[in-house]
């Protein structure tokens, strides 16, 4: 009888547990956000320089109203409203639009829409192609040397419509030859279209008294290169002293020889002297 009180009881229990499944509510319908149309991502296509529009539908089935907040990333997109409150069981188209700058170069770029209620974010994707031709142009400007430490500053700029990788090449001449020559590499930079970079390429051991000319090679895939070039004088006080030295000494010994054949000349063409008698008339009278 035991036995069978406690699987009475158990079938009791489990009766229970059944009923109070069956009778709670269904799980509420989440909110969704989507590009309009059904299309599984937002696509915008247009020339630089342009403003391209679309919307966003968010829809919620819930029994509330949904406030939702709107934001972009990755690309300049602007909403009719940051924060719109969509009605229960109602789906709401939000426009939007998206800014093109005219440096914005050919091709496709990627940005995201966020929206965000209830502690919940949702992300459409944001496909943007730019129409254009596509051309590569990089200068390299403002080359200059500072003497001091032999650092060499310059300006990269991309004057095309692309996104540029640059590389870059340097070499000096000075007086008696090639001073530096460091080949071609690439730099740890991109440009976009109308971009400028200022660097500073290090020149740990200039010369120490010499001048030169510096030419500074940029380019870039798809790009011809670009050359820009400055001249520059080093001097050191060591160097110039040690070089004062050595004329100083040049100077000296020159000027030793030159009195040396002098005075070695004037012995020479002096000779020995000869005295010469005059022979005088007689005036005296004669008888």
């Amino acid at each position: 009888m035991r036995a069978a009180a406690t699987r009475s009881g158990l079938l009791a229990a489990a009766a229970a547990l059944l009923g109070a499944v069956a009778a709670a509510p269904p799980a509420a319908q989440a909110w969704t956000a989507a590009p309009a149309a059904g299309r599984p991502y937002a696509y915008l296509e247009g020339p630089a320089g342009s403003v391209l529009q679309d919307s966003l539908s968010v829809t919620n089935p819930g029994a509330r109203p949904l406030t939702v907040r709107l934001a972009g990333e990755g690309a300049p997109v602007a909403f009719a409203a940051r924060t719109v409150t969509v009605p229960a069981r109602t789906r709401a188209d939000v426009p939007f639009a998206v800014t093109v700058t005219a440096d914005t170069p050919p091709g496709d770029h990627r940005g995201t829409v966020r929206a965000t209620a209830a502690g919940r974010e949702l992300s459409v994707e944001l496909l943007l192609r730019v129409s254009g031709p596509r051309l590569a142009a990089l200068t390299v400007e403002d080359v200059r040397v500072d003497e001091a430490t032999g650092a060499l500053r310059y300006t990269l700029v991309n004057r095309g419509t692309t996104v540029l990788a640059p590389t870059l090449a340097v070499r000096a001449e000075g007086l008696l030859g090639t001073v530096l020559d460091r080949p071609e590499r690439a730099l740890p930079l991109t440009l976009r279209p109308g971009e400028r970079a200022t660097r500073t390429e290090p020149w740990p051991d200039p010369p120490a008294l010499d001048s030169v000319t510096v030419r500074l090679t940029a380019g870039a895939p798809g790009a011809p290169p670009a050359t820009a070039r400055t001249e520059a004088a080093f001097a050191e006080l060591p160097a110039l002293a040690g070089a004062a030295g050595l004329l100083l000494a040049a100077a000296g010994g020159g000027g030793w020889a030159v009195r040396r054949r002098g005075g070695a000349g004037s012995r020479t063409g002096a000779g020995p002297r000869t005295r010469t008698r005059t022979p005088q008339a007689s005036t005296g009278a004669t008888s």
